[in-house]
């Protein structure tokens, strides 16, 4: 893969974000990752700190990272807190939850959603998606959950290329180089979960999705057979995550 023309894309995703913002401004969920934490940092280029919120929702109120806070108070933007441990635990009282893990992720990203849209609907805000096309190619994402947002700024960079981008941006070294999670139960990353490093991952992405090369034709130094595998299982499992519903349409 080549490298990002860091300063290009850097405008581009600038200028996006700028156009597609209302007056009351942006609110982003913040994780602590280098996905969020370079989308808050192009959103405060964009549109300016006073018109950008950040919302921290780990599940308890001591679990935000120091070094997302410390980031965001450095950038000067608003920010809240919220605890989702309480809301999880009034769905899990009326049953139906799953201690399953993926379960239970898939919900705690689904809450998260819904308190970032209470924030959008009351104040006059877009809410701002930080998926990378590393996970939406492969659906590392939870439908209506950190899915559901009004944009994509960031939604065509490979994981690869949001590193270079959040170099270039500023964004602090710990959060780069710290292992990508979405944080949805204790010890998970986004690795462990894909069973592929995001390094080999995005090269076999690329040479599929902008060399134009099919999946059983992939043959990169250092990508086994199985790798390819994997990421095309991956890719195609997708598919429903990344279309509308279907809707049945009847003759009349």
């Amino acid at each position: 893969m080549r490298d990002l023309d860091t300063a290009g894309a850097r405008k581009q995703i600038v200028e996006f974000i700028r156009q597609r913002t209302p007056a009351g401004g942006v609110v982003v969920g913040l994780s602590g990752g280098i996905d969020s934490s370079l989308v808050l940092a192009l959103c405060v280029e964009a549109v300016g700190k006073g018109k950008t919120l950040g919302i921290f929702m780990p599940e308890s109120a001591s679990g935000v990272p120091a070094t997302i806070k410390l980031y965001a108070e450095s950038l000067g933007i608003r920010h809240e807190t919220i605890a989702i441990k309480p809301i999880f635990d009034a769905y899990a009282r009326h049953g139906g939850i799953s201690d399953e893990k993926l379960v239970a992720g898939n919900l705690k990203a689904r809450i998260r959603m819904n308190l970032l849209y209470s924030r959008s609907n009351a104040r006059g805000l877009v809410v701002i998606g930080t998926g990378n096309k590393s996970e939406l190619l492969t659906g590392y994402f939870t439908k209506y959950g950190d899915g559901g947002v009004d944009y994509l700024p960031i939604g065509d960079l490979y994981k690869t290329h949001v590193r270079q981008l959040a170099e270039h941006a500023g964004v602090p070294d710990p959060i780069i180089t710290q292992p990508p999670s979405a944080g949805l139960w204790e010890g998970q990353t986004d690795e462990k979960e894909l069973g592929i490093t995001y390094r080999k991952l995005d090269r076999i992405l690329h040479e599929h999705y902008d060399n134009g090369t099919p999946f059983d034709q992939v043959d990169l130094p250092g990508i086994t057979e199985a790798d390819v595998k994997k990421v095309k299982r991956l890719t195609e499992a997708a598919a429903p995550k990344l279309t509308m519903p279907p809707v049945c349409r009847v003759r009349k």
